[in-house]
């Protein structure tokens, strides 16, 4: 291909990608749907040019999709301030994360066994996984018209989502069917508790390290740095994101952590403008990851997948199965985060990474598994949480998707318009 050629489609698609949050502002229809959308059509016009068979999707994907998790971790990490008033919060939304993959997982895993019966219990529990996974990806974004207690609910059960999601995947592939369940939660206590030692080590030398550093090119080391320990923890099958989600707490919230004696390391004056930079930069870095990964898994999309209607049916049976165990943990342990909270759960990035790496490994594989069940569920889950969001503000479907824009603002409008302006100022970031 052409170089500049090259150059103009980046450029077009960092460009169409801008104007897919604007629209995403104003809708509530997930950009993320828009990137696919966008990657499917592409596809159909670099095989007319036979170009297609010239890139290396799977390599590409799999690359982005770690370095965005990094990126998107980070970037919302960096709006969690810790606070007395909000422990029930965060437990809250930890118990409903926790509740949710382990039941999911296990439900997805026997539903799995009816329709593919010749497969193992255990893989049809590690490839339940990757679908029991909430998409931090796709709704830290989204969230922003939400209330600011509704969305650091949605924020936080996010990102622990990802981890514990993350965590229990790979002690199952490393277990290879043969530990016990008391083995693989031993273990996976263990891991957690040596990664969360080494991520507040980590993070208190990295933010002690990021007020000396008198280089002018220091936000990107810092990136580098923690790209380093990502990949590190992940080669040695630590829980990664949870470095990356500690150094992102404590530099946000200094106070918290540098007390007493600790509280002459740190120059709260020193450190201030920097991290404002730094959150600028991990929003935008995120924004353009996450912007390529969807562009590029909408190329890989086969069509075929979506024309077999017994794939159709069994991905309706995914998604509410998904539901049912979202509300049943809602309720236990969130009564007050039903609604939209119910109908915010999209899978996406994490979903497809994980698949990647069982379509890597022959010795965990279900050969009739098509990759309808992987898209149609991304689909579904992301146009409800779209028709949630836009019923919370109070509008109808049909008169957003054909931008009908009543002339009157009601006050109950005007309310949820001053909440998305302090949400996007707490940014910085208007738009995204």
């Amino acid at each position: 291909m052409n170089t500049y050629l090259l150059i103009i489609a980046l450029a077009s698609i960092i460009i169409l990608s801008f104007f897919f949050n604007i629209i995403a502002k104003r809708t509530n229809i997930p950009a993320v749907l828009m990137l696919i959308g966008l990657g499917m059509i592409l596809k159909s016009v670099l095989e007319s040019y036979d170009v297609l068979n010239d890139l290396e999707l799977d390599s590409i994907l799999e690359v982005l999709g770690n370095v965005g998790l990094v990126m998107i971790v980070l970037e919302a990490a960096l709006d969690l301030k810790l606070e007395k008033s909000k422990t029930g919060l965060i437990l809250k939304s930890l118990l409903v994360a926790f509740l949710g993959i382990g039941i999911s997982m296990f439900a997805l895993a026997a539903f799995f066994l009816v329709i593919f019966p010749s497969t193992s219990l255990y893989t049809a529990v590690v490839y339940a996984i990757p679908l029991s996974i909430m998409s931090s990806a796709i709704i830290i974004p989204s969230v922003g018209r939400l209330t600011g207690e509704k969305k650091e609910f949605m924020i936080y059960e996010s990102t622990f989502s990802d981890i514990l999601g993350i965590m229990v995947f790979y002690f199952m592939i490393g277990a290879d069917g043969g530990a016990g369940g008391g083995d693989i939660v031993w273990e996976i206590l263990l891991n957690i508790g040596f990664t969360i030692l080494i991520s507040v080590v980590v993070a208190y030398v990295m933010v002690y390290l990021f007020q000396h550093l008198q280089m002018q090119v220091k936000l990107f080391l810092v990136i580098g740095v923690l790209l380093l320990l990502f990949a590190v923890g992940k080669y040695y099958h630590l829980s990664s994101l949870l470095i990356i989600l500690t150094f992102g707490v404590v530099l946000n919230n200094t106070d918290v952590f540098f007390r007493g004696r600790l509280a002459s390391l740190f120059d709260k004056e020193k450190v201030k403008p920097i991290l404002h930079d730094f959150h600028n930069l991990t929003l935008e870095s995120a924004f353009l990851i996450r912007t390529f990964f969807f562009v590029v898994f909408g190329l890989s999309i086969t069509l075929s997948s979506l024309y077999n209607w017994q794939v159709a049916i069994n991905s309706l049976a995914i998604v509410a199965i998904l539901f049912a165990v979202r509300y049943l943990a809602l309720r236990l342990f969130a009564k007050d985060f039903l609604f939209p909270e119910l109908f915010i759960a999209p899978r996406g990035l994490i979903t497809v990474l994980l698949f990647f790496v069982l379509a890597k490994n022959e010795a965990i594989n279900i050969p009739d598994f098509d990759a309808g069940l992987l898209l149609y569920p991304i689909l579904i889950t992301s146009i409800i949480m779209m028709i949630a969001l836009i019923s919370y503000k109070g509008e109808k479907v049909k008169d957003v998707l054909f931008l009908k824009v009543p002339l009157i603002k009601t006050k109950n409008e005007e309310g949820l318009n001053e909440r998305m302006k302090e949400n996007t100022e707490k940014q910085d970031f208007d738009g995204f």
